[in-house]
């Protein structure tokens, strides 16, 4: 991860300006996270948000859930930084420099959620980091991963490629934008959504099911009873 964590301490000044520009499907995309946590708004969830940079969807959850306790992991401190900076350092905020796949998991959770964090890792870290996630969860609880997918075949993966590309320059990302986009996707080691919803029923989860897909992004979950 000694990579990934090179890769987004130095982007990560910079990494909200683009993010409308470079996911298109961004509002549906985070959308569908918060759709799926069907919790009241006046609940007092446990969540823990893996890979979880400079805290959008943290935030966000902060927002709709104002009694929450969120806990923010990241491998870069700048970019928790700049998490600290939007969610502020309110006690129920707790901010870890850490790699997720060393990580021993802070405490019991009601809620985790990642966001195109995961497919950072090699297949085998993501396969054992489900399984570690599904012990932290509590009964009822539930996991939802807003990620980047692997295309089931070559072509389907050209074609994710192709279709990315037309939308992010139709919003007008520049040429800077596009080459700094694939110096970080250099560092992507994404997995098929199919294998993803495997392991997450081999681990134990259930209920596993894709909500949102456009392309090479994708929202699933599984839950815990």
């Amino acid at each position: 991860m000694t990579g990934v964590k090179a890769v987004f301490d130095e982007t990560a000044q910079h990494y909200d300006e683009g993010r409308r520009t470079l996911l298109p499907c961004f509002d549906d995309f985070y959308g569908m996270v918060m759709k799926l946590l069907t919790f009241p708004p006046e609940a007092h969830i446990r969540v823990l948000d893996l890979g979880a940079g400079t805290g959008i969807l943290s935030h966000m959850i902060a927002e709709a859930f104002p009694n929450a306790r969120i806990t923010l992991v990241d491998i870069s401190p700048e970019m928790l930084a700049i998490a600290r900076e939007r969610l502020g350092s309110e006690t129920r905020i707790r901010y870890m420099q850490a790699d997720i796949t060393l990580l021993a998991m802070p405490g019991e959770f009601d809620v985790v959620v990642s966001a195109l964090a995961i497919h950072h890792l090699r297949d085998d870290e993501k396969h054992e980091l489900y399984g570690d996630i599904y012990k932290t969860l509590c009964v009822g609880g539930i996991f939802i991963n807003a990620e980047q997918v692997q295309g089931p075949t070559a072509v389907l993966e050209k074609s994710y490629d192709d279709m990315w590309l037309a939308e992010i320059q139709a919003l007008g990302a520049s040429k800077e934008d596009i080459a700094q986009a694939r110096k970080c996707m250099a560092e992507d080691r994404p997995a098929t959504l199919e294998v993803q919803l495997a392991w997450l029923r081999e681990v134990g989860f259930r209920h596993v099911d894709c909500w949102y897909k456009n392309g090479r992004f994708a929202v699933f979950c599984g839950a815990v009873n």
